[in-house]
This record gives C-alpha cells, structure tokens and sequence, in this order.
C-alpha cells in the first residue's frame, strides 16, 4: 500500500493541465465570446482548488478525492456560467416572507422603478441648485416630503438605519453618556446590536431598568452631567409579554426637556400609515413619535415603508442640519438612484385612498386569503397537467411572514400550494429551482415543497408554473 506522500503525489500527477481544460469545447466557447483572461483565470481557480485539497485532506480521505478531467472540466463551466452572467438575477419570492431580506426586502413600486430608471439614463439634478447653478444639498430631494408625511421640521436620509442610528449617536453624544432600556438593547440581522452601535458612535452606553420593565424614574435617577441623549429603540424583531411595563416616548420627552436632554427613537421599520386597518398588530407609527416631541426619529426605507435600502431620519430642523455637517454623514450618503426611488414611494403616500394598489408590500398585506387561495388552486391544475403524476399537489391554509423583524409573532393568513415529490428529495428540487432562471425560492416542511402565492406577483404565476414543471 503507498504510504501517504506518495498518495498525494499520485493524486497531483493525475490533475490535467490547463491546456487540456482550456481545449475542452464548451469551455472554448466561452473563451471565444467572452473576455479569454477572465475565462482562463477561473479555469486556473478551479484546478488551484483542487490541488489545495488533495495537499489538505487527511490521509483518510484522499482515497475518496476523484481525479477526473470530465468531472473537473463541468466544475470550471458551472463556475464561468456563474461568473459571466449577472449574480444579482431577478428571483421568484414563493417562499411566504414578504421583507425577505435576503431576497431584497420591499418589492419597489412601479413609479420607483421607472424613477430608478430616468436616474440611470444620464446625468440628474443630484446636488446642484437649479437657481444659482451651483452645488446644493441633496438632502432637499426628501426634505419637504418628509416633513409633510411625519409633521417633522426636516428630514434626510443615508444608506440605512444602523447608519442613520449611529449618526444620531455620533453628532449628539460622541464623548457622553446615552441612556437606553435594558429591554431595548437589541440585537438585529447580521449581529447588528445597539450596544456595539453606541460603542462606535464614540458614545457610553448607560443601561437601565430590566429586560423586562423599566420605568421613567430609572431614566431620572441615572441622569448625570455627562448625559448627552435618552434613546429608545423599538424591539423590532421581537416581543415582551406578561409582566411587563416601558417608558413611553411622551414620558420621555417631558424629562428630557425638564433636563435640558434631547430624545432619539429609533422605531425600526418605519409604518406611515396604521396596520390595524388591515386586522394586523399595531406598528409605531412615524407620526406619533414625532407627534408625541422626540427631537430625531430614524427608521428603515426599505421595510413597511416600501421603499429602497436606506435610512430614514427626521425631527428638530436644527438637529438635522447638525447631522448633515457630520464628516460621517457623507461616508454614509445616498447616490442618485436611491433618492429617486425614495422620493416616488414616499409621493404614494400623498394619495392613502390608492396606496395598497401601488403599493406592492399593502398590496401583498392586503391580498384577500381566498384570492390567494384562487390563485394557487389555478397553479395546481396547470401544473398537474404538465408534471404526469410526478408529485401529489395540494391546496392547504398556510401563514405568510412580514420577515425583516415586522410585526414579530403576527403571520398573516394565506393558502399554500403544497408539493409532494414522488420522485427526488423537496431539497433536490429547491436546489435546481433556486440555480434555475429566474431562481424561485420556497419553503421546505415535512417532505414537502410549499409555494405561498402571495409574495409572488400575480404576473409571475405562469412563470412560477413553468419553473416549477420544468423541475419537478
């Protein structure tokens, strides 16, 4: 038997070389309509990878490494097929998460997309002002529009919420003490937590309460002269219940100007509009916070509000243009085709009456249970009559997400189209779906494969139906 170093050596003296690669045909066809360096580099990537694992591997599983030129030839194709097409591809969201973050959260409106797509066509009046012909401030793209949808002085935005939480910090606190629940010291997607924020805000986090009560003489009896901020933070991604009690934005305002200390609250997904209207749990609205006297307000642009990624930040005109001066605050700026997509979803809340048909998260909140139910029953018979008894299709209630930390705990009623394969495994199947074009994603339970048809748009049904038949 070959002891180890010659194992590995057999392996390496087997690799092909990259002339017999580069000769194979579909490889060669794409060296021909495509850039030759890139193509040959991701040839050499893929032989580099295997060499580092045949040198890597335990000498128990080097039996176990194939060493074949067809097999490793397929591999690089997979690779440059990958590499030459767009990554960022249009998607299929059957998976029931309406803010699916990573699909992309809020869906734009149709009137975004046709403002994202005149800011790409050529040069835009970004940041020039119109009277004088020299630089203005982008800011006033949002300003007006901001300020007549949430009763603030002012508004602005920057390239999300964690960004828009930290400038706040940053320009009112750097050096000093912000105040903040223990019950609000959360932890969001991607471990984004409000204590790391505040750290590199340049603030000191002062925590009080408990997790699940805090009350406003805590926030008095921690006050000190080193207090630059009271903060509140919406628990976003989920709930407290039982016994619990927390410091209203109001009650925090009265102490914050009794003690000449000005009050942030970051009230995460940012609803203009109350989800009550459609049977959903209550969300803080904008305008309260605002209403109620907090200096600034942020929230996210691409959540409940329906718009792009970015942050949302409104209140006290002079707070606002202290943040604009902020040197952070154009490392954290919006280019121009976020400012048009901002501005045309925030002019569909100008007309209420008309929101939930322009807009596409109301009009997925919205969408009756027995419309969905409609829909997905026309996609069982269309796809039962293509896929020859290949997979048991039903029609059964099912629960659709908000996702993105919306309305924890809340689902919303909706019907699935539940798929039984009779052949292959559900994660073989949703694999090849989400490789496919364009990818569709679903969900996986017991055996199944479940298709909710309110977060796909009715114009993608046909389209989810060929997919689904060409697949299964």
């Amino acid at each position: 038997m070959p002891d180890e170093i010659t194992l590995r050596q057999d392996l390496l003296n087997q690799l092909p070389g990259m002339p017999a690669l580069l000769n194979h045909p579909e490889i060669r066809v794409f060296r021909d309509s495509h850039p030759t360096l890139y193509v040959n580099d991701i040839v050499r990537r893929e032989l580099d990878t295997l060499r580092q694992t045949i040198l890597d591997a335990p000498e128990e599983l080097l039996p176990q490494i194939p060493i074949d030129e067809i097999q490793i030839a397929e591999r690089a194709l997979d690779l440059i097929r990958r590499s030459v097409e767009p990554s960022l591809n249009r998607s299929i969201n059957a998976a029931g998460v309406i803010l699916h973050t990573a699909l992309g959260r809020a869906p734009l409106a149709p009137a975004a997309r046709d403002a994202v797509h005149l800011a790409l066509t050529g040069y835009t009046t970004l940041a020039i002002n119109l009277d004088t012909g020299k630089r203005g401030d982008r800011h006033l793209h949002t300003d007006r529009l901001l300020s007549h949808l949430t009763g603030a002085e002012s508004g602005m935005i920057v390239n999300n919420n964690a960004a828009a939480t930290m400038l706040i910090l940053n320009t009112l606190a750097a050096g000093k003490e912000v105040i903040v629940s223990r019950g609000q010291l959360v932890e969001i997607g991607g471990a984004f937590r409000i204590p790391d924020v505040l750290k590199r805000s340049g603030c000191r986090l002062v925590e009080v309460g408990t997790t699940n009560r805090t009350h406003l003489r805590d926030y008095e009896n921690a006050i000190t002269p080193e207090t630059a901020l009271l903060l509140r933070v919406h628990a976003s991604n989920y709930r407290i219940i039982g016994f619990t009690s927390e410091v209203s934005v109001r009650e925090l305002v009265e102490l914050g100007r009794k003690r000449g200390i000005p009050v942030g609250d970051d009230v995460g997904s940012g609803a203009l509009i109350d989800l009550r209207q459609f049977g959903l749990p209550e969300e803080p609205l904008v305008q309260d916070s605002v209403k109620d006297g907090a200096d600034l307000v942020c929230f996210s642009g691409d959540k409940m509000l329906g718009g792009p990624q970015c942050g949302i930040i409104v209140g006290k005109r002079d707070m606002i243009e202290r943040i604009k001066r902020n040197p952070l605050t154009r490392a954290l700026r919006c280019d121009k085709m976020t400012y048009s997509a901002v501005e045309a979803t925030l002019k569909l809340y100008l007309e209420q009456d008309k929101l939930a048909e322009r807009h596409p998260v109301l009009r997925m909140i919205t969408e009756k249970p027995e419309v969905i139910k409609r829909r997905a029953q026309n996609l069982k018979r269309r796809l039962a009559a293509r896929i020859a008894g290949n997979a048991d299709l039903s029609v059964i209630p099912g629960e659709t997400e908000m996702g993105s930390g919306s309305l924890p705990g809340k689902s919303i009623p909706t019907f699935l189209l539940q798929i039984k394969p009779k052949t292959g495994s559900p994660d073989d199947i949703a694999r090849r779906l989400r490789l496919g074009s364009p990818a569709v994603f679903l969900r996986i339970a017991e055996d199944s494969l479940l298709a909710d048809l309110r977060t796909v748009f009715p114009d993608e049904d046909r389209l989810l139906s060929d997919r689904l038949a060409a697949e299964i």
